[in-house]
């Protein structure tokens, strides 16, 4: 069955070792083309913008002392057609102060040779996290995570950092709790991926590392007012409504999108109904979290699935957010072989590979039929990746209220790496 060949990939040392070389090279040579890609080289000097472009236009505002700007859709849509030479995806600017200062420095470089330091640190990052957590299972998690890693290297998006991030919180909480509660603090980039980690330290009563996480917010927003003035925040505020109407008139490339929103909309059903199926996704999604500790998980299998449900609870959430979903597997694996069976585990696993196929192989069909510009809207592309999220959630749910025995806390990092 389709586990016991992807579990099969970790049967030797050396198969172990093949895997990981094999995933290894190709991501580097993705990192390699797309570096190329960015910087505009050979065949690519007229290509439409991509996600790291916009980190790089905002980099520049920064400096230039007109931030706020970035945060008016109008504005922005003429900074990036500016950049682009033309005609530009859709691209607003929703991110907290906080990832301005982060992409600052990137200004002083240019877009190919920012990407590469970008995209090559943050992958790094993850990958080192993703080891440490995943252990002997490091191979067969890469082998599923593959297609996700690929589309996220291929826009220069921020998911491998989001996973560093709350890996290194599933890493420290049990033992540094202050270097949980900081990598959850700098989560502040992305809060809304950090809502099922912030109520699982709320549930085990992890008091230093929330503190922490809540100091780092405070200083840094902070920080940010000092740097950029009060109406940063204003104006952060004023793009996130305005996305929420981008996302109710369905602007954004939903076919990308894995949120059950985008799966209800895409299937035909109205905004609103599609609002309230998110919502009670959500919901579930933090359900889980809480039957975790209720239901006498290990600190490890509650933990993963925590991660996991990480990328459901928000609307707006891309498959190049999933690198965290490979975080959350790696916590669950040691156990998942005692916990579910054959079918369930063949199931986990090709649902997260079909989340982080489905937007990689649609957009490549897309580009082939309707050239590099395609528009989805104008070639109906579902949302397959909210479905398969969404049937994911169902197992984790059904892993959690069948009942556990009671297992061994999280180890230490030298041992996940044993």
């Amino acid at each position: 069955m389709f586990a016991e060949t992807l579990e099969a990939v970790q049967s030797s040392p050396s198969k172990r070792a093949a895997y990981v070389r094999f995933v290894l090279v190709a991501l580097a040579a993705i990192v390699l083309f797309k570096t190329f890609w960015f910087a505009r080289w050979g065949g690519w000097t007229d290509r439409e913008l991509a996600d790291f472009d916009a980190f790089h236009i905002v980099a520049l505002h920064v400096w230039r002392g007109d931030l706020d700007q970035v945060y008016h859709f109008e504005a922005l849509l003429k900074m990036q057609m500016e950049a682009a030479g033309g005609a530009t995806g859709f691209m607003p600017w929703t991110y907290p102060p906080q990832y301005d200062l982060l992409v600052a420095p990137f200004a002083f470089l240019p877009v190919g040779v920012g990407y590469l330091l970008f995209t090559t640190a943050t992958l790094a990052l993850y990958l080192v996290t993703l080891r440490a957590i995943a252990g002997r299972n490091f191979a067969q998690v890469l082998v599923i995570l593959f297609p996700a890693l690929a589309i996220t290297i291929g826009c220069g998006q921020n998911g491998f950092l989001t996973g560093a991030l709350i890996g290194l919180v599933c890493l420290n909480v049990e033992r540094r709790q202050w270097l949980a509660g900081f990598a959850l603090g700098a989560m502040v980039i992305k809060p809304h991926l950090a809502i099922a980690a912030g109520l699982y330290l709320l549930m085990t009563r992890r008091w230093i590392a929330l503190g922490t996480a809540a100091t780092v917010v405070l200083v840094s927003s902070l920080l940010c007012t000092l740097l950029f003035g009060w109406q940063i925040w204003t104006a952060w505020l004023g793009a996130i409504r305005e996305s929420a109407s981008f996302l109710e008139q369905g602007f954004y490339p939903l076919f990308r999108m894995i949120s059950a929103y985008a799966a209800l909309y895409k299937a035909g059903l109205p905004a609103s109904i599609a609002f309230w199926g998110q919502a009670a996704v959500a919901g579930a999604a933090l359900l889980a979290v809480l039957l975790g500790p209720v239901r006498n998980a290990s600190s490890k299998f509650a933990l993963g699935v925590t991660v996991m449900v990480s990328v459901m609870i928000s609307p707006y959430a891309y498959d190049y957010d999933l690198p965290m979903l490979g975080i959350g597997l790696a916590l669950i694996l040691p156990e998942l072989a005692k916990l579910a069976s054959q079918r369930e585990r063949s199931a986990i696993y090709g649902l997260v590979l079909l989340a982080g196929a489905y937007g990689l192989l649609q957009s490549g069909r897309l580009a082939v039929q309707f050239g590099q510009k395609a528009d989805p809207d104008q070639h109906f592309a579902p949302a397959i990746g909210g479905f398969a999220l969404m049937a994911l959630l169902v197992l984790l749910l059904r892993l959690l209220l069948r009942g556990m025995q009671p297992s061994p806390a999280l180890p230490r990092t030298a041992q996940a790496t044993e």
